[in-house]
């Protein structure tokens, strides 16, 4: 319909509510699902428990709705919990919970981390590692050297108390990791990344570290580079044994 000459239009906010949740962009989702999976994690909420209803979590937390199951789909993928009609969103036991997932690494270690968890992650590198170090030392090329070398000088210049030696670490073992040419290794780089972030960064939330750990970054690069792989493994094992014993000191 016409308007009549000199109507003026209606303000807009008197035909929309004055305040709209936030978009359901990546980030807005990674952030619901970040809130939610630390919440999980830190034992917020127990295995078992029922997270609140969709409505009632996307207006606590001034979000879209569509935004909140985006955000539980990643928690889904991780694990942590399951949703099914009528029953809504449960939390799932520990054990289904894909512990070697970096964000959920990151969500353990922003709190305090218990001692088994940090136990099994420096299992799993006792095994994994010292392994993928003596098959690097066979079948590493000069450009996998050259990764490696990189990384140490970066770790030597930027020192591990600064994210950009904490990321020249991380370099140093997926470097190792793709040396070894064994595609199910290299798909546990960012997992073992993560745990070599997180419980470095752990080790010097209330003291520097208690040694400088490149040395034995170093000899581990000398075995590979000089194709020994028992001198590589061994090497591997000691600085791993080392990072342990550095963490167990920081909980103390």
């Amino acid at each position: 319909m016409t308007k009549a000459k000199g109507e003026a239009d209606a303000p807009e906010s008197a035909t929309t509510p004055t305040r709209q949740p936030r978009g359901t962009g990546r980030r807005l989702r990674g952030a619901i699902a970040h809130k939610l999976g630390l919440a999980i994690v830190s034992g917020e909420y127990a295995p078992g428990d029922t997270l609140s209803g969709e409505i009632a979590f996307s207006e606590a937390l001034d979000v879209s709705r569509s935004a909140y199951r985006e955000a539980v789909q990643v928690l889904t993928a991780k694990g942590l919990v399951e949703s099914r009609p009528k029953a809504g969103t449960r939390v799932l036991p520990r054990n289904r919970w894909n512990l070697l997932d970096p964000d959920v690494v990151a969500w353990a270690f922003a709190g305090s981390p218990d001692i088994q968890f940090i136990r099994s992650l420096f299992e799993l590198r006792a095994i994994v590692e010292p392994a993928a170090a003596r098959l690097a030392a066979e079948r590493r090329d000069r450009a996998d050297l050259k990764a490696m070398k990189d990384a140490l000088a970066a770790m030597r210049r930027h020192t591990l108390a600064t994210e950009a030696g904490l990321a020249a670490d991380r370099d140093f073992h997926d470097a190792i990791l793709r040396a070894t040419r064994n595609d199910a290794l290299v798909v546990l780089s960012a997992s073992i990344g993560a745990a070599v972030n997180w419980t470095t960064q752990f080790k010097q939330r209330s003291r520097a570290l208690p040694r400088d750990p490149l040395p034995d970054h170093i000899r581990v690069y000398d075995g590979i580079a000089a194709g020994d792989a028992e001198a590589a493994g061994a090497a591997m094992r000691a600085l791993v044994d080392l990072a342990l014993e550095d963490t167990r000191h920081a909980m103390e």
